[in-house]
């Protein structure tokens, strides 16, 4: 049944016994720079590569300030604690998302909850935290508060899935009615945009990640991003164990972390980041071949961009008619070395996080049952050609 698919999908990417779901491509001056770091003998976490880095960040998505760290994880983990996420305070989050975003509020000893998604974005519904908040919070003294638990809803953490981004403008104005913070969750969204402007740069804090799979990368790495010098100070300063800054004493005044960005990787993500016109223009073109492919596939749709939005594309994803048909699929890709995945499991079914407050979560269940991502590697660049606008 699926074997045209197949066929199609292999001529995406030629000449490949095995096509893997998305691997890196180093095609700038990854060696140039990397080799400049090791000749200047700054390869952990100070480093002109590091600042460098750290700048074209907020050139290239119009944040303010930027902070690299050693993974998008520990970026999400050092934003909400400098948006004052302490333990036992509650964070709204989707069930739709890599382990990392409920891992985050783990660490700070705070406690996720999981609202719906929308089927369109894939990530957290507006009108789903509008409700739950309506419905299941009470406002005193400028602090939300969940009636049924009595604690502190500290803040909100949508996340962009697959690249696709969020109704996210509409999510920080809910969040602001109610004196939530609003923690962006941008780690597979560089490179998109809602309504002209780059995600992760919505609100208070944003982040993203750099690890080996992503659209560009450090091999491993993440980015706190921002518009308040004061927020981002505070990550920086929790990220770098906490130390006073001193030309010789090491004094901490707190329990820090020591998650800042080496200086290696950081060279590593300044070529890379040259690169990425390039890349989001060939994985637009990509995304655009299989949008054509699934037009004749009876029962399969293909994921597009939302209204309003520019996707990076980073995953390209498709929705089968049932989770029996996703399974089949699945299995006739892996069979032919096609390395496509479903989605994750959705976070509330995890062993950790299962006794976590929901509400019907209808939409994430739908699409749990339905997705598949194929295969999204940058393929073959022409330096000849102008990248389209990012």
């Amino acid at each position: 049944m699926f074997s045209e698919l197949i066929k199609q999908i292999r001529t995406l990417y030629p000449g490949r016994e095995a096509i893997s779901l998305h691997e890196p491509l180093f095609a700038g001056r990854e060696k140039e720079y990397t080799t400049q770091a090791i000749d200047s003998t700054f390869v952990s976490s100070v480093g002109a590569f590091v600042e460098r880095f750290e700048q074209d960040i907020c050139a290239f998505t119009g944040a303010d300030y930027a902070v690299a760290t050693v993974t998008g994880t520990a970026a999400l983990h050092a934003a909400l604690l400098a948006m004052g996420v302490r333990p036992e305070d509650e964070v709204l989050t989707q069930p739709l998302s890599f382990v990392a975003t409920a891992n985050a509020i783990n660490y700070c000893g705070a406690r996720p909850i999981f609202l719906d998604v929308e089927r369109d974005t894939l990530g957290l519904s507006p009108a789903a935290l509008e409700d739950f908040l309506t419905t299941h919070t009470i406002c005193r003294d400028n602090t939300c508060y969940n009636r049924a638990t009595q604690r502190r809803i500290a803040a909100c953490v949508p996340m962009h899935t697959f690249g696709h981004p969020v109704r996210i403008e509409e999510v920080v104005a809910i969040c602001r009615r109610h004196h939530i913070a609003v923690v962006e969750d941008a780690a597979e969204a560089l490179g998109s945009k809602y309504r002209g402007r780059h995600c992760g740069t919505f609100g208070d804090l944003g982040i993203y990640s750099f690890n080996g799979n992503k659209t560009i990368t450090c091999g491993g790495g993440g980015m706190v991003v921002g518009h308040d010098k004061k927020l981002t100070d505070r990550v920086r300063h929790l990220t770098t164990t906490a130390k006073i800054p001193h030309p010789w004493q090491y004094r901490h005044d707190q329990a820090g972390y020591n998650y800042r960005m080496p200086n290696l990787n950081a060279a590593l993500g300044c070529a890379q980041l040259e690169m990425l016109p390039a890349f989001l223009a060939d994985k637009r073109e990509l995304a655009a071949e299989y949008e054509k492919i699934l037009v004749a596939v009876p029962a399969l749709e293909f994921i597009r961009e939302p209204a309003e939005a520019r996707s990076n594309y980073w995953l390209n994803a498709l929705l089968t008619s049932d989770r029996e048909q996703r399974d089949r699929l699945l299995a006739a890709c892996h069979k032919e070395k096609i390395f496509c995945r479903p989605a994750w499991d959705l976070l509330n079914t995890l062993p950790m996080y299962n006794d976590c407050q929901t509400d019907n979560l209808t939409t994430a269940n739908w699409l749990a049952d339905r997705l598949i991502n194929l295969p999204s590697s940058v393929r073959q660049l022409n330096r000849q050609r102008t990248p389209e606008a990012v």
